[in-house]
């Protein structure tokens, strides 16, 4: 073990001793509490042989499912708790880089052999995987071709959708099922293991890039990846977006530190995993521009650009053409894009207004939600198209205004695509890390992301069209944000006799 690590290691257990770090170790019991009640309210397996062979089975159903709800529950909460804990700590200046690298750390490990949470994309993730590995081209059929073991697990709406991810994800995940054979919870496992890079690339990029903007690296991880929106639905609901948004943030930093080359090859790669990170590139063509005008100051800007963009462009068909020969596959995931239509829910805004319409038309028309969804969502898709178009040209004046544009174009995505799901959240959240927000803001973004986190019930369904669940979901997330600017309050403590929160 190298000096340096053996000095961080120590030095992150003298913070885990520290009145600090104390929530550190709160967030870890919650991280172990969620695991233990996964199991039974979790996105459970259909016929779950590893619960039955250890005589667990009973944690899915009447009482056991109630125990397994409330240990579920109690670890989120833990979780939450100790987060903005730390946060507060973070924002008064009392946490270095080092100290919210090792929690993230800490955190994850219960995490890896939890059952999926809150989504059942794991189990898609496998049996597409399986699609190639069989013979098959994910790009053209869907998991129901291909009868296994691996198929009764996946979400029935899911089981003719051909994949929507790029080509390198699709060769990830089928090593691990050529490796692993159907074995579920193995492949689940393995998921998470081969995305955490994901989570230290995002650790590394996002403390690069508040490093390069003035920010502070602690309260950037906080928020970026520190984040129960992030720990518990990228690492705990096994989402692709933990390799993607970490490929994507360490190719903006390494863009920015002058590794143009290299930096456009890390974020093509991180669209060869999920096509999102294609947002960052436009708005990384103008920072190497900057840079090259810079260096070059009597070349025209013209030329400039023009041999930028002839750079990147060139960098993206090299690389992806590679990655799609070795997997065998075409361009078929962009067309399955489309599938994301399946999903309905008003967390993205032209869903969000097709359903007020037809509640509010309903007692007068026979008009129906889903043409005014096709519209809808066709005016969200034209504005989404002008609104990364405008934010490109009109935030391309220098490198901070590139990178805000960046989180403004995942915004804009999140919140005018047809479909939405909470994880989606986490991309702008990892790029938001670059710049220092009032504590106002941050305690918005704070109720926001437990909003999102808690507003999905852990096994996968929807829970927006509970009036108690969102209800309840609100007052977490105003109770959280509230809790970032003012310990408890609610004033339990003293209510308790308890010494006061810090």
């Amino acid at each position: 073990m190298s000096g340096s690590l053996q000095a961080a290691l120590r030095g992150y257990s003298e913070f885990l001793r520290s009145a600090d770090g104390r929530p550190a170790l709160l967030g870890l019991a919650g991280a172990v509490v969620t695991t233990l009640g996964s199991f039974g309210a979790g996105a459970i397996r259909v016929h779950d042989t590893t619960l039955e062979a250890t005589h667990l089975s009973w944690l899915r159903f009447g009482h056991g499912l109630v125990l397994s709800s409330v240990l579920f529950w109690t670890g989120i909460a833990l979780l939450v708790i100790a987060w903005i804990r730390l946060g507060r700590a973070a924002i008064a200046g009392r946490l270095e880089a080092r100290d919210v690298a090792g929690t993230v750390a800490l955190w994850i490990v219960p995490l890896l052999v939890a059952v999926p949470l809150y989504s059942r994309d794991a189990y898609s993730y496998l049996a597409q995987g399986a699609l190639l590995r069989d013979g098959f081209d994910p790009y053209v059929d869907g998991p129901v071709v291909n009868p296994n073991g691996l198929l009764d697990d996946v979400s029935g709406i899911w089981t003719t959708t051909t994949a929507p991810y790029g080509p390198l994800f699709i060769l990830i995940a089928r090593a691990i099922t050529t490796v692993l054979g159907d074995n579920v919870p193995g492949g689940v496992i393995a998921l998470r293991v081969v995305m955490l890079p994901g989570i230290a690339l995002s650790v590394w990029g996002v403390a690069k890039l508040a490093r390069h903007f003035g920010a502070r690296p602690a309260m950037s991880l906080w928020l970026g990846v520190l984040n129960p929106l992030v720990i518990v639905h990228l690492v705990g609901g096994v989402h692709n977006e933990a390799l993607m948004v970490g490929l994507m943030v360490a190719g903006i930093a390494l863009v920015l530190d002058g590794r143009h080359w290299f930096g456009v090859a890390v974020i093509v790669t991180g669209v060869a995993v999920k096509g999102t990170a294609a947002i960052a590139l436009p708005f990384v063509v103008w920072i190497w521009f900057h840079h090259r005008r810079a260096a070059n100051p009597q070349e025209s800007a013209p030329r400039a650009f023009g041999a930028v963009l002839a750079a990147s462009v060139g960098i993206f068909v090299a690389l992806f053409a590679a990655l799609s020969l070795i997997a065998g596959v075409g361009l078929g995931w962009t067309t399955a894009l489309a599938g994301s239509i399946k999903i309905i829910n008003y967390i993205t805004l032209p869903t969000a207004i097709a359903q007020i319409t037809a509640f509010v038309a309903a007692p007068f028309t026979d008009l129906h939600l889903a043409p005014i969804l096709i519209v809808t969502r066709a005016l969200g898709i034209a504005a989404l198209a002008i609104s990364l178009v405008v934010l490109w040209w009109r935030f391309r004046q220098d490198e901070r205004r590139n990178v805000m544009g960046i989180l403004l174009g995942l915004l804009a995505v999140c919140v005018l695509s047809p479909a939405s799901l909470p994880w989606y959240y986490t991309w702008p959240l990892a790029v938001a890390g670059a710049f220092t927000w009032s504590r106002r803001t941050l305690a918005i973004i704070a109720g926001l992301s437990v909003w999102l986190m808690v507003v999905f019930m852990p096994t996968g369904s929807i829970g927006l069209y509970s009036l108690w669940n969102v209800a309840l979901a609100v007052a977490l997330g105003a109770l959280a944000g509230w809790s970032l600017l003012r310990p408890d309050p609610l004033g339990v403590r003293p209510r308790l006799g308890l010494a006061p929160a810090v």
